[in-house]
């Protein structure tokens, strides 16, 4: 039972340490705003993360098939809401830019506040099919996992949301770092417009094969 806890915890970890959209996005967030806010997306995407290895520990062998063929137009959706979140943010750091007000000045509005950041940053990971047909290889893989019976697929997801948690909680951490080293106007111009464009990049990317 603690081989599939570890299993889980090497699965959670393989699969959140790539840096991607995600971890630009809760990094922005962190600088941007606060620690919290940052917490709550980390906390989001380790929730998908969890949820898709709890869906591949029950799911078994059938479930790649099922994914698969929406791979191609969850893909493209990704895309357009990764497009669409590298504009608004380039929009609204150039606005707070222009009247001298850093970013987060006014909230409740976008991903600011925990609540929404965690309901964004949920949906945004959720959209992400390579990540539950990542976690069905694995427990395929793994017939401890997936034939043992509950117990076993619960510590995996365990595994899984633990490593992920931590690791994503990490990255907010260090973007509130960055955001209190970079506390000017400039700072916070060049940091917004870099996440903007690193996200529009990766949402480019999604679209191409691979």
């Amino acid at each position: 039972m603690s081989g599939a806890f570890l299993a889980g915890l090497v699965a959670g970890y393989g699969v959140a340490i790539p840096v991607g959209a995600i971890a630009i996005l809760i990094l922005g967030l962190s600088a941007r705003t606060s620690f919290r806010v940052g917490a709550a997306a980390a906390l989001a995407v380790a929730t998908a993360d969890g949820l898709y290895a709890a869906v591949a520990a029950l799911g078994g062998a059938g479930l790649a098939g099922v994914i698969a063929p929406a791979a191609g137009p969850l893909r493209v959706v990704a895309a357009v809401v990764l497009l669409g979140l590298a504009g608004h943010g380039l929009w609204r750091t150039w606005v707070a830019h222009r009247s001298r007000r850093a970013p987060a000045a006014r909230g409740g509005r976008g991903m600011e506040t925990p609540g929404r950041a965690y309901a964004a940053l949920l949906g945004l990971t959720l959209l992400n099919p390579t990540t539950v047909l990542y976690f069905v290889a694995l427990v395929l893989g793994r017939p401890d996992t997936a034939d043992a019976g509950p117990l076993p697929a619960a510590l995996f997801v365990a595994g899984v949301f633990l490593a992920s948690a931590s690791w994503q909680l990490l990255i907010a951490g260090g973007g509130t770092v960055v955001g209190r080293a970079l506390t000017g106007p400039r700072g916070r111009l060049v940091t917004g417009v870099l996440s903007s464009v690193l996200i529009a990049a990766l949402a480019v990317a999604a679209l191409l094969p691979g």
